[in-house]
């Protein structure tokens, strides 16, 4: 059985390329946040069902690419070093790895890599899930109050509380 040792080049490596991933992430996830509050401002109210659900949507797609350039990154790494035979078996180990499904793909003086990519994906995707959970909040959000609003309406129109139906009495 080979011993593994941990080299200061993996640490160093591992290190800027955990930097650059979390660099890229929170550059990209920022520009979401731009991005989907300049649509919602431009379409302000957006109280649509199908226009809130699109910026979620819209954010959702953008998070996937942000995450595939981190991966791209690594990709680029693992190639230009030789780690990996071709760019291919790199980017499709890469993305396993960064979505911590596999490991033992790379030789023993880059093991360190394996699980450092792993918890690059853990922290990247988590910081992801929260962007979206805070996009699909807000939109859960005003689509609650729309259809509150509407049943105070109906109430008012037909003179009962909440439209005058067991729904609209729900408080």
């Amino acid at each position: 059985m080979e011993i593994y040792v941990i080299k200061l080049h993996e640490v160093m490596w591992g290190a800027l390329l955990v930097a650059l991933t979390m660099a890229i992430h929170g550059t990209g996830m920022f520009a979401i946040l731009q991005a989907t509050d300049r649509l919602k401002e431009r379409f302000a109210p957006m109280e649509s069902f199908f226009g809130g659900l699109g910026v979620v949507i819209l954010a959702s797609v953008m998070i996937l690419i942000v995450n595939t350039l981190e991966v791209m990154m690594w990709t680029i790494f693992l190639f230009l070093k030789g780690v990996q035979v071709n760019h291919s078996t790199a980017f499709y180990n890469a993305m396993l790895n960064y979505t911590t499904l596999q490991a033992g793909y790379l030789p023993s003086h880059w093991r360190l890599l394996e699980p450092l990519l792993g918890m690059a994906g853990l922290l990247t995707v988590a910081w992801s899930t929260g962007i979206l959970y805070m996009l699909a909040q807000d939109f859960q959000d005003t689509q609650l109050k729309k259809r509150r609003r509407k049943r105070e309406e109906q109430g008012k129109a037909t003179g009962k509380p909440g439209g005058g139906t067991a729904a609209g009495r729900d408080h």
